[in-house]
């Protein structure tokens, strides 16, 4: 019997979602002070708002400084001046989630990209291309090398549409690349991810990341989240227990375009961004310095809840 698409049921464009981020530090010996980084509020987009956001800090902070960092991403920034011996912070926010357009994978060559965006004495380049030039270069976790522009150039083939090559550079990655939680730490270098061919979504991004700025593209690194509880009949997709990441390319005349090598999709409805940046370092969920201490437990906890239509 066929069935015809006006009765099929209709996809929803638009999602809201309730987040909890958790962090809870327990220390040895009590910490003197602390100071903070926090990229845990959802970053403004013409796809995505926060409806509402609150910080649960203890012990309370002195200090608390909310502000916009270098690419533009939300930052709180926390000072702590007397002794604790633990360190919680949750995030709770609502997050309307809205659809992207559908892309058109028969775009520019990406050879083109690759000459838009090099410098060439006489040449003024628009403000976009500057913005995407910062995306191009090598950062504390993403290598610029041959043997990484290697390894893509089955997919980068000569005169090959720019997002149909990124989207066959994500399957490669995802079919040869092996999700593997203690194989590595963030400070596992990427050459050893690469060799060893395994990792988690921090590793696969910078990998993609790597491949396409080695080959003169712009790309960035993206933070957030995903739904932790799929919809009935839908499978539970990796990366959903904490910050997830993925990666974004730049293409003229579409912008900026989301590919998730750790689950080899697109993002769409499901993912909910929080910042960007070159490379991981840029947008830690929390990072800081802290006097005193000693050894420390570190647990985190991410709920990520779809609300009733």
């Amino acid at each position: 019997m066929s069935t015809t698409s006006a009765s099929l049921p209709s996809r929803p464009d638009r999602v809201r979602y309730r987040v909890e981020h958790t962090t809870e530090y327990t220390y040895a010996v009590p910490v003197s002070m602390s100071q903070q980084l926090l990229h845990l509020l959802p970053r403004p987009s013409p796809l995505q708002q926060c409806r509402s956001h609150a910080l649960i800090v203890s012990p309370t902070p002195s200090r608390r400084i909310d502000s916009i960092d270098a690419f533009g991403n939300p930052l709180t920034r926390l000072e702590f001046d007397r002794p604790h011996s633990t360190l919680s912070i949750i995030a709770q926010m609502q997050v309307e989630v809205t659809a992207p357009a559908a892309i058109e994978p028969s775009t520019m060559a990406w050879e083109m990209v690759v000459g838009q965006l090099a410098y060439r004495a006489g040449k003024v380049p628009t403000a976009e291309q500057i913005d995407a030039a910062r995306f191009r270069f090598e950062s504390a976790f993403v290598r610029i090398k041959s043997v990484l522009a290697d390894y893509a150039r089955d997919s980068f083939a000569p005169g090959r549409p720019l997002l149909d090559a990124s989207l066959a550079l994500m399957h490669k990655i995802h079919h040869e690349f092996a999700y593997d939680p203690k194989a590595t730490k963030i400070a596992t270098p990427l050459l050893e991810v690469f060799a060893n061919r395994r990792g988690v979504c921090q590793d696969f991004a910078h990998l993609m990341l790597s491949c396409l700025r080695s080959l003169g593209l712009a790309a960035r690194y993206v933070s957030g989240y995903l739904l932790t509880t799929p919809p009935p009949g839908k499978p539970r997709l990796i990366g959903s227990d904490a910050s997830h990441a993925w990666i974004s390319v730049y293409c003229p005349g579409q912008g900026w375009i989301d590919f998730d090598p750790t689950n080899n999709l697109i993002p769409q409805l499901g993912h909910i961004t929080v910042a960007w940046g070159r490379d991981f370092g840029d947008v830690s969920p929390l990072r800081g310095v802290i006097l005193g201490g000693g050894a420390h437990e570190l647990e985190v906890r991410v709920s990520v809840k779809r609300e009733a239509d």
